[in-house]
């Protein structure tokens, strides 16, 4: 072999194993292997206080904000204030603000005290839209091991475009283990509190 292609493929070793070191650092992925990703969802809410109030009015949810990072159908694993990882080998069954879209929707027909909430695109007559920005979805191993879900909502009057209401959910649940299980379960315990606390809010509102 002669000294010029021995350089070329010194230098295609020296790249190649360059890529896959950026690859490898730009996403860091919890117990990652070749075994199939499990599929996970949540579920939403049904039990709800007697005193939840009630309307007439028909409400649209459009999906959620939330930055790149959060949408995905990926788990997140949030390990100190500035770095987030996800479960390997592990996802939602959809992306998060889809999901999350899906659990509202879901929530606001099992108190049976709204008239009608829905998706665009479904051809209501729209009183309200409830606009919200995903904040947290993921556990929280810095310091505890919480799931977190917080976000932001919009009450808007789809009639003149004016802000009724707007108000900020956190709701926190420890999480038995660090292991994916674990964590579904506490988010679903953490998302049944901030739609719980949501639904009582927006019906108070409209």
């Amino acid at each position: 072999m002669s000294l010029v292609r021995r350089k070329r493929l010194t230098l295609a070793r020296i790249l190649a194993a360059t890529a896959l070191a950026a690859g490898v650092t730009g996403c860091s992925v919890l117990g990652a292997g070749t075994a199939p990703r499990e599929i996970y969802t949540l579920s939403a809410p049904s039990d709800f206080p007697a005193s939840i109030g009630g309307s007439r009015a028909q409400i649209l949810v459009p999906i959620p904000r939330a930055v790149a990072a959060l949408d995905t159908d990926n788990i997140a694993v949030v390990s100190d204030r500035t770095r987030i990882s996800y479960f390997g080998n592990a996802a939602w069954s959809d992306r998060v603000p889809k999901l999350f879209q899906a659990k509202m929707v879901e929530a606001f027909e099992n108190t049976g005290r709204l008239r009608a909430a829905g998706l665009p695109g479904e051809g209501l007559l729209i009183d309200y839209q409830l606009a919200t920005d995903i904040r947290a979805f993921q556990l929280d191993i810095n310091g505890s091991r919480d799931a977190v879900v917080e976000f932001s909502a919009k009450i808007i009057n789809d009639r003149n475009g004016r802000v009724v209401a707007t108000k900020t959910f956190v709701a926190k649940a420890h999480a038995s283990s660090d292991k994916v299980n674990d964590a579904v379960a506490a988010m679903n315990r953490a998302l049944d509190q901030a739609l719980g606390e949501l639904l009582v809010w927006t019906l108070g509102k409209i």
